[in-house]
This record gives structure tokens, sequence and C-alpha cells, in this order.
């Protein structure tokens, strides 16, 4: 006891029963929830493992915050037993006994001597005097032990929500690895010889790195809700799992475009060769359409028509070689870009065919201008006027001859459809009445 007194006004009787019973209360919570820090698997696992970095240096002092919760325990439960003795040596306890009681319950009665290394250790005791021995009371004392509980507690949740969710997780996508590693290797994804299989080595790599962090420093890979008080308040990093299982699924994408090439390789080839040969029959079409041009219209500028290209059908028979190698991984993108640059190619000589020809479908053009023109005047009976004979048979001359200029001949086609036009607005003369119509007129 102090040999000041008790602190404050002396408890009666009720008083104190009612303290013990809280403290009793107490007693059993903290109790349970130290045996259930106990036997949690966490701390087991924790006890056991070579642990680095940041979990190591929480974990020593988690455990001096456990050893030293012990010592508070167990400080706590003797001052509770001489507090019940106290209380239990009479019904009506004395004004001696109440003084007692009081001074222990309320009082820094309590003392707790600790070790100096778990003192120093411990994070909830940063300022502590050093001392093998510290005075409390018990509503001191509670506080402390809620506040190591607290952190201690959260330490071992957090590395056990850790090592419950990534290791499990990491070896699930090693074993898919492995199963695409395989695959891969079936269809010449390798390392050194295509991007992917250089992506599953680095792949490989990381989850091997990962999960030696995991196991040995959890808490590296933990994620605190802020502001959370509750124990193990937040969720396992799962950065950069997630990023290597991306990784993984566009390597098995890959893979699969690589199987897809070897399953249907020679209808990709036979329909390559097909749209090239198409492109070369175009090209030689132009190439004759502009021999035709030049030696029938005049005047005219003709584009040149390319050769063939030569790049594209040996890049062809590449094809064909990594086909017969079954080299897929190489066939593979090399179809692809030959798809595209084949549809470009013959669009290219469709083009320059539509080109070269221009000046022949501008020449049939104005050759069926010329004749509509002349079926519209026959319509109208005026196919014998000389003038519109003439009109007509020099436009004729200059779109039916060869070589055939297409500004002087389009020039002609114009002056015969403004000289029909002219006549077919002109006023029709009305025809002279014949002699019945005379005949007609004196009978009335």
């Amino acid at each position: 006891m102090g040999v000041t007194g008790p602190p404050g006004p002396v408890m009666d009787r009720d008083e104190v029963d009612r303290a013990l019973a809280r403290l009793g209360a107490e007693y059993e919570a903290i109790e349970t929830s130290l045996l259930a820090l106990q036997d949690h698997s966490g701390r087991r696992l924790l006890e056991g493992a070579a642990l680095t970095g940041v979990t190591r240096e929480r974990w020593t002092a988690a455990e001096a915050s456990i050893t030293l919760l012990w010592a508070y325990f167990d400080a706590y439960t003797d001052a509770l037993r001489s507090a019940r003795e106290i209380r239990s040596r009479r019904r009506w306890s004395s004004r001696e006994d109440l003084v007692e009681l009081t001074e222990l319950l309320r009082g820094e009665s309590v003392t707790v001597a600790g070790s100096a290394t778990a003192t120093a250790n411990a994070p909830t005791l940063h300022g502590g005097s050093g001392k093998l021995s510290e005075q409390f009371s018990l509503a001191t004392l509670v506080d402390r032990m809620n506040e190591l509980y607290a952190t201690s507690l959260d330490m071992v949740v957090a590395a056990d929500a850790v090592w419950s969710a990534l290791p499990a997780r990491i070896d699930l996508l090693a074993a898919e690895l492995q199963r695409t590693r395989k695959l891969a290797h079936s269809v010449g994804v390798r390392p050194g010889e295509h991007p992917a299989g250089d992506d599953l080595e680095r792949i490989t790599r990381t989850l091997t790195h990962l999960r030696e962090q995991v196991v040995s420093d959890p808490l590296a890979y933990w994620n605190p809700t802020p502001g959370s008080s509750a124990p193990g308040g937040g969720r396992p990093d799962t950065t950069v799992y997630d990023r290597e299982a991306r990784a993984l699924e566009d390597v098995r994408r890959e893979i699969d475009a690589v199987l897809t090439v070897r399953q249907d390789a020679e209808q990709r080839l036979v329909r390559l060769r097909d749209v090239l040969s198409r492109a070369d029959r175009t090209l030689a079409e132009a190439r004759t359409a502009r021999g035709e041009v030049l030696a029938k219209i005049a005047a005219t500028e003709v584009p040149v028509v390319s050769g063939p290209p030569t790049v594209l059908q040996e890049q062809l028979a590449t094809a064909a070689e990594y086909r017969r190698q079954a080299q897929w991984h190489r066939l593979s993108p090399l179809l692809e870009s030959l798809e595209q640059k084949a549809e470009d190619e013959l669009l290219r000589a469709r083009e320059s065919l539509t080109a070269v020809t221009q000046p022949l479908a501008v020449r049939a053009e104005l050759r069926g201008r010329l004749d509509a023109y002349k079926a519209k005047v026959a319509r109208h009976g005026l196919a014998e006027d000389p003038f519109l004979i003439e009109r007509y048979d020099a436009a004729r001359r200059m779109l039916w001859s060869a070589p055939c200029d297409l500004r002087v001949a389009e020039q002609a086609v114009l002056r015969y459809q403004h000289a029909a036009a002219e006549l077919l607005r002109a006023p029709r003369v009305p025809e002279q009445s014949g002699p019945e119509d005379r005949r007609g007129e004196d009978r009335s």
C-alpha cells in the first residue's frame, strides 16, 4: 500500500463488490483474448518462419509485446486474487479492509517486474524509464494490455492474411505457368527465339522471387486501411501478382494464335497465293491496257505500271518454308504481315488498272453520249438534218479514229449536242394542208 493512504475516498462494500465484478469480467475477456492470440495460426507461423525485412522488425517488437502482455496479465491476476482474498475475509468488511481494497483497486498498487529487453522492444512503451519494475493501477494496466494486444494482433492478423492469400494464388499461377511453358515449347515458342518465350522466363523468375518474399516478409505485401482501428484492417497487396497474371494471359493468347496458325496455315498460304496471283494478273492487264491507251489515245499522260511484288513472293516462299519446318512461332507474325500486304497489293493493282484505263473509259462515255443524242434527234424527226449530220460525222470520226484526241473529240461532241439542242428548241413550221383539206374548206 502507499504510505500516503488510499487515493480518494474509501470505497464502501457495494462499490468494492461492483469493482471486483467488473474486474472479473475484464479478466475473463483478457484471458480469452490472450489464449486466442496464443493459438492463432498466424502467430505459430511467425514463430517458425525465417523472417526478413519489415516483418522481422515488427515480429521482434510483437514478441516483446506479447511477453510483456503476459507479464502484465500475471500481475493483474495476482492483484485480482489478492483483492478477492481480502474481500472474502469477512462478510462485512472492516474499514481497514476497505482501505486496503481501495488502495489495491484504485491506487498504483500493482508492481510489474519487466525484462529490460522486452520493455525496450515493445512498441507501446516508448519513453519508458528503463526500470526493472513499474507501478500501475489496475485501470492503467488494463489499458496497457489492450494497447499491446491490439498492436500484436494487428501484426499477426496482417501476416496471416497475406500468407493465406498470396502463396496459394502464386502456386496456382506457377502451375498454370508450367503448363503454358510446355505448350509453348511444343510449338517452338522458346526463350531467345520468340518474345513470348522471353516473357515466360521473366514471369517465372518474378513469381519465384515473389513467393520467396511473401513467405519471408509478408508485411511488405500488406496495404493497411487508412484510419482503420480494427486489428488486421487492410488487404494483401497483389499488384505484382496481378501484373504477372495479366502477362501470362497475354502469352497464352499469343500461343493460341500460334496454335491457330498451325491448324490453318496451309489454307492461309493458299489464300495468300491466290491474292498475289490476282494482283499479278491485274497488273499484267494494266500493262496491256496501257499499251492500248498509248496507241489509241493521243495527248494523254498514262501512269506507268509497276512490276509484280517480288519481295512479297520471297516472303511467301519463306512462310512456306517455315510451315515445312514447323516453325509456327515464326510463321504466325509473318502470315499476319503478308495477309495485310497482299490485300494492299491487290488494291494497288486495281487502282493502277483503273488509272490506266481511265482515258478509254472517257472515250467510251463520249461515244455513248454521241449515240444517245443521235437517237434522240431521230425520235424527233431531225435525223436527216444536213447540219446535224455534218456535226455527227465530225465527232464520230474523231472518236473512232486512232489515236484519238479526247479533248478535241469532247469539243466535237459538245458542238453536236448544242446544235441538236438548238434544233429541238426551235419552233416547228406547220405543214401546208393537202387538196382534201382545201375541198373541205370550200364546202364550208
